[in-house]
């Protein structure tokens, strides 16, 4: 046995499979100095921006989601039926499928500018219209 005057030995060898050196021990205060502030976490909503207790924030969480869900329930049974936004030019008064709604519009304004140009190429004459008294001699557009 060992006497009273001889101190125990300790084992004082790492159990680790790696051998813990002096960085491996100041790791826990280099990530502690280096973690981001509380507000920097709220801001990138990992913690939640509120005063509320711990034990609050789900219900709280839970009431602002069902004030949205009632304030866009509410939203939508008060919004107005198609006709009215056809009628106040919000929409088109088009039953085409929305992705052929552009080639429709501009198919309308070529037509329209087709007809606008037959309809110029077919007036009659200035000349023809004095003739007719339709327009008077001063009001001759060609005499001008």
């Amino acid at each position: 046995m060992a006497s009273e005057s001889e101190t125990p030995v300790v084992d004082t060898t790492s159990i680790s499979p790696v051998q813990a050196g002096p960085e491996r021990r100041n790791s826990l205060e280099k990530h502690l100095q280096q973690r981001p502030d509380a507000q920097d976490l709220k801001n990138r909503h990992i913690l939640l921006d509120t005063n509320a207790a711990p034990a609050l924030q789900q219900k709280q969480l839970e009431l602002e989601r069902q004030q949205i869900s009632d304030s866009l329930k509410k939203g939508i049974a008060h919004r107005p039926d198609r006709e009215t936004l056809v009628q106040r030019h919000i929409l088109p008064d088009s039953t085409a499928a929305p992705a052929l709604q552009a080639h429709q519009l501009e198919l309308e304004h070529h037509m329209r500018a087709d007809k606008l140009e037959n309809a110029l190429k077919s007036r009659p004459k200035p000349e023809d219209l004095v003739e007719k008294g339709i327009l008077n001699e001063n009001e001759n557009p060609v005499s001008a």
